[in-house]
């Protein structure tokens, strides 16, 4: 299972790789050329990409690695420190859009060549169908970094559109509108801000070991209490590591069993929530007498 994860992983971070790599090429030389300012930040912020996508591959590959004697609980915390720094990347590059554009904005303008529409037509229509692939990857893996990823891919999208959409004003009004280019560029930093804050929050939470749903909670609690030996599940405490869980549980039982039966009743319980539950890794569980 750990093994087909990592590989579906790798495979959606290098198509994302090879596919950043030549829209960001293409955008920056049809910018550059075609005088676009937009293009030419669109361009930009794709290259970022190449950047974060390197970070999604070591972050996938270093959390798929198995427990060892310094990281006893494994290396799933990659995850999602991964998504964090990709999510910081965004905030970066978009700060870098805004201001560019408006210094540029009280410079000279040339009209943006009318052929760098039909480039980000391309680059929108690949950028969606990218994200929407390597969102439903990401989800179907339970990966925060590789949902992070997805992001990318819709930001660049909203970045190009924005793009179109000034590039056009430009075009047709001439030069009283050559600033709508850069306008356009603000206006998709803005956006890129606010999707690398809301993939930074949830992957914060992760590091900080924020609680699963309670459904979860309660579905592993409920598991445990079906032994007949247990009484009741005192505490069920949870953290995500990659994409399983590590559970710490207190159960209680007959405080005249002995400590024999009941590493045995732990050891059983501990048994059928893995097998219940592949999500979860591994299960500790403190012995409580009943109350």
């Amino acid at each position: 299972m750990a093994k087909r994860r990592l590989e579906r992983s790798l495979r959606v971070t290098f198509l994302g790789l090879l596919v950043n790599a030549g829209l960001a090429a293409v955008k920056i030389a049809a910018g550059v050329i075609g005088h676009s300012h937009a293009l030419v930040a669109d361009g930009v912020e794709s290259s970022a990409d190449l950047i974060s996508s390197l970070i999604v591959w070591r972050g996938v590959t270093l959390a798929a690695e198995p427990p060892d004697a310094e990281h006893p609980y494994g290396h799933g915390k990659a995850e999602p420190l991964a998504a964090a720094v990709v999510s910081t990347i965004l905030i970066f590059a978009a700060l870098w859009i805004v201001v560019g554009a408006a210094e540029n904005m009280v410079r000279p303008h040339t009209t943006p060549a009318p052929y760098t529409l039909a480039v980000l037509v391309i680059v929108v229509i690949i950028k969606e169908l990218m994200f929407r692939h390597v969102h439903q990857e990401g989800a179907d893996l339970q990966s925060s970094v590789i949902r992070a990823d997805a992001w990318h891919h819709r930001s660049d999208a909203i970045t190009s559109l924005f793009a179109f959409v000034g590039i056009s004003l430009a075009i047709v009004g001439g030069g009283r509108y050559a600033a709508a280019d850069d306008y356009a560029a603000i206006l998709a930093g803005l956006v890129i801000a606010r999707n690398g804050w809301n993939i930074l929050q949830p992957s914060m939470n992760e590091l900080m070991d924020i609680a699963p749903d309670p459904r979860f909670a309660e579905k592993i609690r409920a598991i445990a209490e079906k032994h007949p030996q247990v009484a009741r599940v005192e505490k069920c405490l949870m953290r995500k590591m990659g994409n399983e869980y590590q559970v710490d549980m207190h159960i209680e039982v007959d405080p005249k069993m002995t400590v024999q039966d009941a590493h045995a009743v732990a050891h059983q319980v501990k048994d059928t929530v893995r097998r219940d539950v592949p999500e979860v890794r591994d299960v500790l569980i403190h012995i409580e007498p009943v109350r």
